[in-house]
């Protein structure tokens, strides 16, 4: 699959340093290999590249000891959450001490008056919702998978509720992060808006642990709606879907949540969910509201599916109902891998302006059927959003040639719709090439001398976004 830069100024850990963080964390400092291997991947196509040490952390006060021990060895530094990024951010190319936050995972403190809360970084996004039953209140950011906030802040996740909700950059209020020298800085707040000089709250959201070690996040929650109502429906072919998405949008319903997803994809999750979905192009809706207000919706909703041939539209009121269709979604990714056995998935994300959506995503299967390679394409249409997960046999070089140009070609297409060659993933390792295709040389000049006055040694993350 995709080459691993590891770049050769590598070296092994001084033993200084190991002494040390043995003695600051004793077991919870590990150089067994499983361990390192394990943190030293994502779930992308690309394969483990590990770290020489794992430190894992309990407190801010841990990550300030072993941030400036790291510093003083020169010796980089990857934090980790939960493991569940794409794009190669755990890869560690430069060797270094891997930051475990995951320990860190209580939550401070739910204010239900200001509707937010703040938690340590390792605090998943389920297990806050747990937290919060009885609120009234949740926290909507759904990448699929049950990552931690922290992780989540770093890579700027969005997901499925994002087209009502937004992403994580307009949910995090404020952060502790601490730098690549142990210095900790606190950013923004919790009230709802400020001036008060740079906004670094938004500059570390997104960052990929390229710039400091989050220690603490205050996120915004949102009042759980009187009414839910999900739904599927088909149509005769991906345009016609998204013609649909476009004119929901169009006539202002406020969807929460809408997704794509095409036949293959559709019959990847019958055969692993078990369930017994239509396999043609298919948009899968979520409406919040009020009881009357979600009536209406339905109505425009399937007016609209009905103007671009939808079919078979079904909706699920009750909570079990509803939870069976949106699991069937998020398990799109291990069902559409499990179409073949063996395979590794070069798992692609773009975004472009709505009004190119259709025209992107098929000018993408076309490329892809040229070249005879297996993709399900779906994603989150409601803001442009979608993957193609493309399966190739990691053995078959010309395969993985072929599907990595398809990739290139993607985002490369994307960028020229005004759009973007990542919409949630990330830059990583994996799209560095495309940073001043996609803002022009200038900006990236701006973002790396932003990364050298906060690390100027190049110890956070190294080898991650710019190279």
């Amino acid at each position: 699959m995709n080459a691993i830069p590891t770049l050769l100024n590598r070296k092994p850990l001084p033993e200084s340093l190991l002494l040390a963080l043995g003695q600051l964390l004793g077991t919870r400092l590990s150089t067994s290999a499983s361990v390192r291997e394990h943190h030293g991947s994502d779930i992308s196509s690309l394969g483990p590249v590990p770290p020489d040490a794992v430190a894992f952390v309990e407190s801010l006060e841990e990550i300030i000891s072993v941030s400036s021990l790291c510093h003083a060895h020169d010796v980089p530094m990857i934090p980790y959450g939960s493991g569940t990024s794409l794009e190669g951010w755990l890869q560690a190319v430069q060797g270094g001490v891997c930051i475990d936050v995951s320990g860190m995972n209580q939550i401070i403190q739910i204010r239900p008056d200001d509707m937010d809360v703040t938690v340590q970084p390792g605090v998943t996004r389920k297990q806050l919702n747990a937290a919060l039953h009885g609120t009234g209140l949740f926290f909507p950011i759904d990448p699929g998978a049950d990552a931690s906030l922290g992780g989540m802040a770093s890579t700027r996740a969005s997901g499925t509720n994002a087209v009502r909700y937004g992403t994580m950059r307009e949910n995090v209020l404020g952060m502790t992060a601490v730098l690549a020298d142990g210095r900790v800085i606190q950013t923004g707040g919790r009230a709802r808006k400020s001036s008060a000089g740079y906004d670094l709250t938004h500059l570390l959201v997104g960052s990929g642990g390229t710039l400091a070690t989050f220690a603490e996040l205050t996120v915004k929650l949102h009042p759980l709606p009187e009414a839910v109502s999900a739904a599927i429906c088909t149509f005769p072919s991906v345009d016609h879907a998204v013609q649909a998405v476009i004119q929901t949008i169009q006539l202002g319903v406020p969807i929460a949540r809408i997704e794509l997803i095409d036949a293959l994809t559709v019959r990847a999750i019958n055969a692993y969910s078990k369930t017994s979905l239509r396999e043609a192009p298919s948009l899968f809706f979520e409406l919040h509201g009020s009881e009357s207000g979600v009536k209406e919706q339905i109505e425009t909703v399937r007016l609209v599916a009905d103007e671009h041939g939808g079919q078979d539209f079904e909706w699920a009121v009750n909570p079990e109902d509803r939870t069976r269709l949106w699991q069937a979604r998020h398990d799109a990714y291990f069902a559409s891998v499990a179409l073949r056995p063996g395979c590794r998935s070069l798992t692609t994300d773009s975004v472009v302006p709505i009004s190119r959506l259709a025209e992107c995503i098929e000018a993408t299967a076309a490329d892809l059927e040229e070249n005879g390679l297996l993709a399900p394409i779906f994603g989150h249409v409601g803001d442009g959003n979608f993957h193609a997960l493309i399966l190739v046999d990691p053995d078959n070089a010309d395969e993985v040639a072929r599907a990595e140009a398809v990739a290139h070609r993607l985002a490369e297409r994307a960028i020229a719709y005004e759009g973007s060659c990542t919409g949630e993933h990330g830059i990583g390792l994996t799209k560095r090439d495309y940073m001043a295709v996609e803002h022009g040389q200038n900006a990236v000049d701006v973002m790396r001398s932003i990364k050298h006055a906060l690390d100027p040694k190049g110890l956070m993350n190294p080898g991650k976004i710019f190279g």
